[in-house]
């Protein structure tokens, strides 16, 4: 996952600094993911973990449905993109769904719920894999804006 993380900064940064700021949240989210790698009984354990991850997992899908995805968005409607615009519509229900699946795991640890090993593993192993795809998800949105209107840009720049 962290791989990914790193191909996307160099594909996109310095493309838009909001969007590099993002792909930086991302990256912190995957570091914080990567330690919670423990035995699930010491994971289970370390409530301060897992309330950090927490954070950096909450304040990343806000930044995409509140600020990332809005800009895209409105980008897309600047430049007249219809194939971005349908793109985004056919991407945001799943990342929709992904969004809610992440908020649910937060609501669930900072209920403490967290303390069972067992299913907190299947939990986190579930959650890796919808955050996996959201990272695609988000990278193919980027990548389609982004070549669309890069030219466009230069032009009017």
């Amino acid at each position: 996952m962290l791989e990914s993380c790193q191909n996307a900064q160099e594909r996109w940064g310095g493309v838009h600094k909001l969007i590099d700021r993002w792909l930086q949240e991302r990256q912190k989210l995957v570091e914080a993911f990567d330690r919670l790698g423990e035995t699930p009984e010491a994971l289970a354990g370390n409530r301060k973990k897992l309330k950090e991850f927490c954070g950096v997992l909450v304040d990343y899908v806000s930044a995409g449905h509140f600020e990332i995805y809005e800009q895209l968005i409105a980008e897309a409607k600047a430049f007249d993109d219809e194939r971005g615009l349908e793109l985004a519509e056919t991407i945001f229900p799943r990342i929709d769904v992904i969004t809610q699946f992440a908020l649910d795991f937060n609501d669930h640890c900072d209920k403490g719920d967290c303390s069972c090993a067992q299913t907190l593993t299947g939990k986190l192993k579930e959650l890796g894999s919808r955050l996996h795809e959201r990272f695609e998800l988000e990278d193919c949105l980027i990548e389609v804006l982004h070549n669309a209107h890069k030219e466009e840009a230069a032009v009017q720049a």
